[in-house]
């Protein structure tokens, strides 16, 4: 990651960005006071803002070249209307902007808020993202200083807010660490290994993974089911991560799909349906980063992030359609389509934290269905709930931390279409709605939490196909920054 710090502002050689708020871009000149240019210099920077018409919205970058002379390019950086989605896209397109240099000075002024820095950071750090299995060159850009005018006291609101950031990204990038693992390598004990490491050392958290004995004698045979078609040493997993902070008096349970790889099974998905199912377990990647977020943070919630992992693979005891699964705690499920298996595994691991965990309130995130994209396309996130209270905090704090969503309705004039004939439910339907009808599918393990929970089908967003802002190609870690703005919501 990038080394952020603080500093004044002072002359460089190297090279500086200089914020430029929305319609405002005289605004910037006073910033660079600092730098002790000369009227010649100031007078150019004005003219090139004027002949590059930089209006100031969110992301815009105009770059102004000065060989020979201090500094040697000025970075003039739109934050738009100053908010945090303003200097989150400012800080984007810096570290695209500035990847070939070896240092960046940004300079901002004495009263820029805490919630700028966050914002800030987390695009500066989020856009620099890249994942490499081989040895590569890295990017040039080690360090940016974010400079203030003499004078200005860094109070620790503003260093809080770094932190913050650092913390979040930190876990955004195991996410799409995680994500963009080939499925080669990660297997679900990979997966369930790389917990236990992410949780080492840390106050407060504690790791369980229970393997497939534990998973048959405790009855979790919706995830067995999916994970029975996989070689032996690709066995499913359950993996259970907890934050206890003391003094918590509000406890939440987030559950997400972990299945490593998905090939339809029997229902054996087409070539172009297949080549990106290593993202298939982002909704588990999502929860754990979360929760790693919350203890970097010491979030006074406890949370328990379940990770049911399983490999859908086609092989000799595959399960069939027709098959039958009783879940934990006793819902049987008849299996009408292989290739939905994702709700599988999640009601297995919603009916344990139900019976078992106890929590306040539950929310799961599931790459689920391709329907999801139809509807909402590649950025926006299918939320469903039956509180309007719990789904309005999610969306303010999706909102707020620059991810997409969109609340769907949860229509019982469909929930007749997922009741079976020889068990109490059917895992697909060929009714359409896919989205919804996996909505109502988990809805049937939520028990007394069923006013207290929340569902995200994140397909879509879990990958980008381009760089595009803070998003760089490849998975995004979605739903880390959403959990995470929720859980400091919930903690305050």
């Amino acid at each position: 990651m990038l080394d952020i710090r603080f500093a004044t502002a002072r002359s460089t050689s190297g090279a500086v960005a200089v914020v430029v708020p929305s319609g405002s871009p005289s605004a910037a000149l006073d910033l660079l006071t600092p730098l002790k240019l000369g009227p010649a210099d100031l007078a150019e920077c004005e003219t090139f803002l004027g002949d590059v018409e930089h209006t100031g919205s969110a992301g815009s970058v105009h770059a102004l070249p000065r060989p020979g002379r201090r500094p040697a390019r000025v970075l003039f950086t739109g934050i738009g209307d100053g908010d945090e989605a303003g200097w989150r896209a400012a800080g984007a397109a810096l570290a695209k902007s500035a990847r070939s240099e070896p240092s960046l000075r940004v300079l901002v002024p004495s009263d820029t808020p805490s919630d700028a820095i966050r914002g800030l950071a987390e695009g500066l750090w989020l856009a620099s993202y890249r994942f490499r299995l081989a040895e590569s060159e890295p990017d040039p850009l080690r360090r940016v200083t974010v400079a203030f005018p003499a004078g200005t006291e860094v109070g620790d609101g503003l260093i809080e807010a770094l932190e913050q950031a650092r913390a979040v990204v930190t876990a955004t990038v195991l996410a799409r660490d995680l994500t963009n693992m080939p499925s080669d390598r990660k297997t679900p004990a990979w997966f369930a290994q790389r917990v236990v490491k992410a949780a080492e050392g840390v106050p407060g958290l504690s790791v369980e993974v229970r393997e497939p004995e534990y998973l048959k004698a405790q009855g979790f045979n919706a995830i067995l089911a999916v994970g029975r078609g996989a070689a032996a040493e690709r066995g499913p997993r359950l993996v259970e991560l907890s934050w206890r902070p003391r003094g918590a008096k509000r406890h939440v349970v987030l559950v997400g799909k972990g299945i490593t790889f998905d090939t339809g099974g029997v229902c054996i998905k087409p070539l172009a349906g297949m080549k990106l199912m290593r993202k298939d377990m982002g909704g588990a990647a999502a929860v754990i980063g979360a929760t790693l977020a919350a203890a970097a943070m010491r979030l006074p919630v406890r949370i328990t992030a379940l990770a049911p992992l399983a490999e859908n693979a086609l092989g000799a005891d595959s399960m069939r359609p027709g098959d039958v699964v009783t879940h934990y705690g006793g819902v049987t499920s008849e299996i009408l389509n292989t290739d939905a298996e994702g709700r599988l595994v999640l009601g297995d691991a919603m009916a344990y934290a139900v019976r078992r965990l106890r929590p306040d309130v539950m929310i799961d995130l599931a790459t689920l269905t391709g329907a999801q994209g139809v509807a909402l396309g590649k950025r926006t996130a299918a939320m469903y709930s039956h509180s309007d209270s719990l789904a309005g905090d999610l969306a303010a704090a999706a909102e707020a931390s620059g991810e997409s969503v969109w609340r769907m309705p949860l229509s019982e004039d469909y929930a007749e279409a997922i009741e079976g004939d020889l068990t109490d439910i059917v895992n697909s339907t060929d009714i359409g709605a896919g989205s919804l009808l996996a909505a109502l599918y988990l809805r049937e393990f939520t028990g007394a939490l069923r006013e207290r929970w929340a569902h995200f089908d994140m397909s879509s967003p879990a990958w980008s196909d381009s760089n595009d802002g803070e998003l760089t190609k490849g998975a995004t870690g979605w739903g880390v920054r959403t959990l995470t703005r929720w859980l400091e919501t919930t903690a305050a």
